[in-house]
């Protein structure tokens, strides 16, 4: 895959520290490895060092060694990241005692290296669920200045190369936000045409906000809502300094078919265009990029997270070790990114 190419080359010419909390995993480790050996990133692994390397020598892992292992629960550190937590979290309630034990979570600990300067990223989920992996994402790490919500991006690669970037969409958000306000909604089609430009080359990321209306055809609160988000990310577009093509209310012909686009949406820089794919609901988002995954046998890459400060990229549960691989390679671009 001539994207995923990319990233890695882009990753190896400035190897970043990417953070593994779940550093007992079978998958987790195993990506590791790969990772390590091929130069990608520098891994940080979280987990006790006699387990972790027990566990490289019964999967045959070579590369290991070139890990740093931080283990939780005896780390010479820990009040160096206790006093960060409760620097952050104090006013929340947060006491002493819990911090304390918070520092021991390996998924607390991983973004306290992440907001610390130790680490630069942060991929987890092979085996916690998403909310587990968010909150202290959401608590440590923050989003980012200008950013109103996080949302989760799937790059879809297309067989035939007809519609967007060479055969490539971006869909957002299918993984964060259930019901975005217009703010939210105008937040995650900046973001979004940013991970299409930064991450996966876009050179030219022309963004749809979708519905299920095209300009005026119908009315409905939700449209109406659409519509603003429309006018709102290009305001923020243009307050950040970017030039992104960023239109509203489009629907999904409208958006990608330029024929249809001439009668429906007849002067837009974007309909008929678009490859950058921004869905009025996470329900929309998420069926989505899932009917075009499996009835038009795209491949879905993601989801990866935008609008925290640093970047956390969470993990399905029955992740393959080669989805951890591109995981970490994501996430060192987001760093390298973030950087710029």
């Amino acid at each position: 895959m001539a994207v995923l190419d990319s990233i890695i080359a882009r990753a190896k010419q400035n190897k970043q520290r990417i953070v593994l909390p779940e550093g007992t995993e079978e998958r987790t480790i195993k990506a590791a490895d790969q990772i390590l050996a091929e130069g990608v990133a520098d891994i940080i692994l979280l987990g006790n060092a006699d387990e972790i390397n027990k566990l490289a020598k019964e999967y045959g892992l070579n590369n290991i060694s070139k890990a740093t292992i931080i283990d939780p629960l005896n780390n010479p550190n820990s009040q160096k990241y206790i006093d960060l937590l409760l620097q952050l979290r104090q006013r929340k309630g947060l006491t002493p005692e819990a911090a304390v034990e918070l520092v021991k979570d390996p998924l607390y600990l991983a973004c306290l290296l992440v907001k610390a300067g130790d680490a630069d990223g942060e991929v987890a989920g092979a085996k916690n669920y998403t909310g587990n992996v968010l909150r202290p994402a959401f608590q440590i790490i923050k989003t980012k200045k200008g950013c109103r919500c996080v949302s989760g991006a799937f790059l879809m690669i297309l067989k035939e190369k007809t519609y967007g970037h060479d055969g490539m969409l971006l869909f957002a958000d299918c993984a964060a936000t259930p019901v975005p306000t217009d703010e939210e909604l105008g937040s995650i089609a900046v973001t979004s045409a940013c991970t299409a430009k930064d991450i996966f080359g876009f050179d030219d990321p022309k963004v749809a906000i979708m519905s299920f209306s095209t300009k005026g055809s119908a009315k409905h609160e939700v449209v109406d809502k659409v519509i603003s988000a429309g006018s709102l990310a290009n305001q923020y577009a243009e307050e950040l300094g970017y030039k992104f093509k960023i239109d509203a209310e489009l629907q999904a012909d409208a958006a990608l078919v330029p024929s249809v686009a001439k009668s429906k949406a007849p002067g837009s820089e974007v309909a008929g265009q678009a490859n950058v794919l921004v869905f009025p609901t996470l329900d929309a988002g998420n069926i989505g990029y899932k009917l075009v995954q499996r009835l038009a046998g795209a491949e879905a890459l993601g989801p990866i997270l935008q609008g925290l400060a640093a970047p956390v990229n969470d993990l399905s549960r029955g992740c393959s070790v080669e989805d951890v691989v591109k995981m970490i390679a994501i996430t060192a671009n987001q760093a390298i990114a973030a950087k710029i």
